[in-house]
């Protein structure tokens, strides 16, 4: 099923991610309607170690199927900022280019180290491709 068949169908979706994620903990996430065709998906998913997933994005369902305008998408541990993907086009950067406008940023300058973001998209749930990223994370702590 594609869950952007309708606005509520993606509702549905949203609102049975931790049945269908077992490394989500807890969801804050709501779909706000701003109309019969707009909506904001905003709030956090936690996972273990202390992980956050902040997310907001802005949805349009005027033609189906439905589609992400933006999004914004911010991965925490600890009160720290680990990285953020983000849909601001940066047509001035040629290493982006071939996610463009889909990029995240990392360390050590997040404002502006930027890197390509292949997992993301307008046109499909970004959600499922965030879960598995956090999952996989390395979380071993440094030895030394």
């Amino acid at each position: 099923m594609n869950p952007f068949q309708s606005l509520a169908d993606y509702e549905a979706f949203i609102y049975q991610l931790g049945s269908q994620f077992a490394a989500i903990r807890r969801s804050t996430l709501v779909v706000v309607r701003r109309g019969a065709t707009v909506a904001v998906l905003r709030g956090e998913l936690e996972f273990d170690h202390s992980i956050r997933l902040n997310v907001r994005e802005r949805l349009t369902f005027d033609h189906l199927p439905g589609r992400i305008r933006e999004y914004g998408y911010e991965v925490w541990q600890h009160g720290q900022l680990l990285y953020w993907y983000d849909s601001q086009p940066h047509p001035d950067d040629p290493t982006l280019v071939d996610t463009h406008p889909h990029h995240r940023h990392v360390h050590p300058d997040t404002k502006h180290h930027r890197a390509l973001a292949s997992g993301l998209s307008f046109q499909q749930p970004n959600i499922p491709f965030l879960v598995r990223e956090i999952s996989e994370l390395d979380l071993t702590p440094p030895q030394g």
